[in-house]
């Protein structure tokens, strides 16, 4: 959140600096008050994050007040939960910020408010969902059947007595997301590639357009978690266009961004890994560091640049969000 924050402020001081004329340096008290505003606007209006725990909705508040605020919409909930459920503190500060009725927020059909979701879910089998008045809200919570010979799978009218987060939190998000709106979600490998979970990719397929599907390294999460997971990108389709896939039977054919992150900058146990040439020799790149000195005889200043070498971080992930805008633009996606 911080980092979406923080490239939006970057655009607000390019877009305030064409409206006043000056670069940043140059705005006097008044300007850099408003300036002020518009980031507390911005903040107040566009920016919310849900958590369980206590302590990280604390803590993620903390770093947001360190980062230009955006506090304000830190909230802590089971967000698996009814809506109805939802404690009426949750919901009054909710409402208030999206300006919305409270008494409107009844169920999983009355939360459809975000246009952007950003989450890296809990999962594992370790921590299921057990609860039947959460697992009732859900499609992806019933029990389906594979046709052996087709491959498609149907939804019954029975639900699993138990199911893993990260599956419900697909769906949550999906909920949570206005028609067309779009999320970035961790998951785990095994329920984009693994055979019994086909009906997860099914219901994907028909309910979201899959805009990219990134394959992270396993040692991402290390040395905390070592499991194979992915970044999806998806948006939610609206309700004309599942219909008119449905009665015409042929779904919309798009293409989809693949990337697999092979290095990203550390091992297993968090050490710091850097970029070597085809010897194993570390490449190290020159970094100019631009020094001022006093001279006290003149009363001058003089500059000088001294060059160092530096290691480079052996991490692809940073060279993806460039690829992938380019990508963007050349399959005429607007946002």
């Amino acid at each position: 959140m911080v980092t979406a924050m923080a490239h939006a402020m970057k655009q607000l001081e390019i877009d305030f600096t064409k409206d006043t004329g000056k670069e940043k340096n140059n705005w006097n008290d008044y300007e850099k008050r408003i300036f002020q505003d518009k980031i507390a606007d911005m903040a107040k209006n566009n920016y919310y994050g849900f958590d369980i725990n206590p302590d990280l909705v604390k803590a993620t508040k903390m770093n947001m007040v360190m980062n230009n605020d955006g506090s304000g919409n830190i909230l802590q909930t089971n967000s698996l939960l009814p809506p109805h459920e939802w404690t009426d503190d949750f919901k009054t500060r909710l409402s208030n910020a999206l300006q919305i009725e409270k008494k409107s927020i009844k169920n999983k059909d009355d939360i459809a408010l975000f246009d952007v979701i950003v989450t890296n879910p809990p999962f594992g089998s370790k921590i299921p969902i057990k609860d039947h008045s959460i697992l009732s809200q859900f499609d992806l919570a019933r029990i389906w059947t594979e046709d052996k010979k087709t491959g498609r799978w149907t939804m019954t009218d029975r639900y699993q007595s138990s199911v893993p987060p990260e599956i419900l939190f697909i769906e949550r998000c999906y909920q949570f997301l206005k028609p067309g709106g779009r999320m970035g979600i961790v998951l785990p490998d095994a329920l984009l590639g693994s055979p019994g979970t086909g009906y997860i990719r099914e219901w994907l397929i028909k309910n979201t357009k899959i805009i990219a599907s990134i394959d992270l390294h396993e040692d991402t999460f290390q040395p905390r978690n070592g499991t194979q997971t992915s970044v999806l990108f998806l948006q939610k389709k609206t309700p004309a266009e599942i219909i008119k896939e449905e009665s015409t039977g042929q779904m919309a054919d798009y293409n989809i961004f693949m990337a697999i992150v092979d290095k990203i900058g550390h091992d297993k146990r968090g050490n710091t890994l850097f970029k070597r040439d085809k010897d194993g020799n570390e490449i190290m790149v020159p970094e100019k560091q631009t020094v001022i000195k006093i001279d006290e005889i003149s009363s001058g200043e003089k500059t000088a640049q001294i060059e160092s070498r530096e290691k480079v971080v052996d991490d692809q992930t940073l060279l993806v969000p460039s690829i992938f805008r380019n990508w963007k633009t050349n399959e005429g996606i607007v946002w």
